[in-house]
């Protein structure tokens, strides 16, 4: 049967915009066959050679499943716009920076080879390592996912999910440098991260308008597919709009689809359009688990569309996070169907209240079931979220609460999500962790049962 998730992929080049829009008639020469002057002869081919026994033929098997992160954890959310485990890390006031995005887009569309031999340098490989891993051993991926630059003073644009709980981050050229990267600050529920590497003078790239993009558009994708077929170049066409993809790791977003090769690798690397311009994070692959029964999935890839994370992006190079999102400062998980079958309202359970934050100003406790915002039902976790990021902080709402067996209503005015929050949150999950824990010793030690709250029990 068909595994209808949409598994993750990671690991790419970046570059930043030219200062001046590129013309349609000149291209950058990088010591290869793919010039545009007159002049120009395809080479030779090469003799052919003959195949002995002694000759290797590599095969390399394609998985169409991708490699995705794991989640862990509760399933308790932190109520911002973004968990308590997407730490992003400030590095303090930074100048601001204005990506660029002037169009390209007014005179003739580049070949393949005309784009990939502009902007291969723009693109990167991110190497990165984590703590350990299943067997406690530190690992360190080859190519755990692609990036571009989008300034020439060295910040990266990735995927998230090509980072998440990295120790330590390596960005690698195609000219063989490579260079320790620092997170800036990143967004799980947007999958974006920018990266700060030690470089000037580097080659970006132009961030174009997704917005524009039409369905048979050609696109294309410089990435690092399996992690090891570094800097590959493959095409497609945008295949629809506006698709809402639900990934692994359980966030819904807005995808472009397209039929461009993506695969494990490709994650965070750059969909361009003809004319050069990123409209795209490549980010995700539709797999399925094949067996000899089973049609494999093919040419359903997705990639965020540049429009949705520019603010993003310039938030997280100026800030170190994204400003303006709505914190509630709770921590909640789903109300179980079994306590709905004894009455309880569907809704998002709250676990703990922030001291300080708009929800404890506003009155909220914990044990208090939210059922709406704004009228608007929440009938789980994910669709308060949901309902939350269609504000900005300092919106006021009014929250519909289940409390000792009636609705109340309370009005909350929006923190904003900031870093010290988080960590504040962090810090509440951590507490909550270590009171469930010893609830459950003083259950075994009494007659073996466990401690429940009813009627959500842990």
């Amino acid at each position: 049967m068909y595994n209808n998730e949409f598994d993750s992929r990671e690991n790419f080049h970046s570059t930043e915009p030219a200062s001046q829009p590129i013309e349609t008639n000149q291209y950058r020469v990088h010591d290869d066959p793919w010039q545009s002057s007159s002049n120009w002869q395809p080479p030779k081919p090469p003799k052919k050679k003959k195949r002995g026994m002694g000759g290797k033929f590599v095969v390399v098997a394609l998985c169409c499943a991708l490699l995705g992160g794991v989640a862990g954890g509760s399933g308790m959310w932190y109520l911002l716009e973004g968990r308590a485990d997407n730490t992003t890390i400030y590095e303090g006031t930074h100048t601001p920076v204005n990506v660029d995005t002037t169009s390209v887009s007014s005179g003739t569309a580049l070949t393949p080879a005309q784009l990939y031999a502009n902007y291969v340098d723009a693109c990167v490989g991110i190497s990165t390592q984590v703590t350990t891993n299943v067997y406690g051993y530190q690992v360190q991926g080859a190519a755990a996912g692609s990036g571009f630059v989008v300034t020439s003073d060295g910040y990266i644009v990735t995927n998230y999910h090509v980072i998440e709980d990295a120790t330590s981050i390596t960005v690698n050229f195609v000219d063989g440098t490579s260079y320790d990267a620092t997170l800036v600050g990143g967004e799980a529920e947007n999958d974006v991260a920018v990266l700060k590497i030690e470089a000037t003078g580097l080659h970006a790239v132009t961030l174009g308008d997704s917005d524009a993009l039409v369905v048979g558009e050609p696109v294309y994708t410089i990435g690092n597919p399996l992690g090891e077929l570094t800097w590959s170049l493959t095409d497609g066409l945008i295949s629809a709009k506006d698709r809402t993809v639900t990934t692994s790791e359980g966030e819904t977003m807005n995808m472009l689809q397209t039929n461009t090769a993506i695969n494990s690798g490709n994650s965070g690397g750059p969909l361009f359009n003809a004319y050069g311009e990123v409209i795209g994070i490549t980010s995700a692959k539709l797999s399925n688990s094949s067996s000899s029964s089973e049609a494999t999935i093919e040419g359903l890839g997705f990639a965020i569309p540049i429009n949705d994370v520019k603010d993003i992006i310039t938030d997280l190079i100026e800030h170190g996070y994204v400003t303006g999102r709505p914190n509630l400062g709770i921590l909640t998980t789903d109300v179980s169907s079994a306590a709905t079958r004894y009455g309880v309202p569907a809704g998002s359970y709250v676990e703990a209240v922030l001291d300080g934050s708009c929800a404890d100003t506003a009155g909220l406790q914990q044990g208090d079931i939210i059922t709406a915002i704004d009228g608007t039902e929440t009938a789980d976790t994910n669709t308060l979220k949901s309902q939350l990021r269609e504000h900005t902080a300092g919106d006021t709402v009014t929250l519909s609460v289940y409390r000792s067996g009636e609705t109340i209503e309370l009005q909350v005015t929006l923190d904003e999500d900031n870093e010290a929050r988080q960590s504040a949150l962090s810090d509440l999950q951590t507490q909550l962790n270590q009171e469930r824990q010893n609830a459950r010793d003083q259950g075994q030690e009494n007659n073996g049962s466990y401690y429940f709250s009813w009627p959500f029990g842990y």
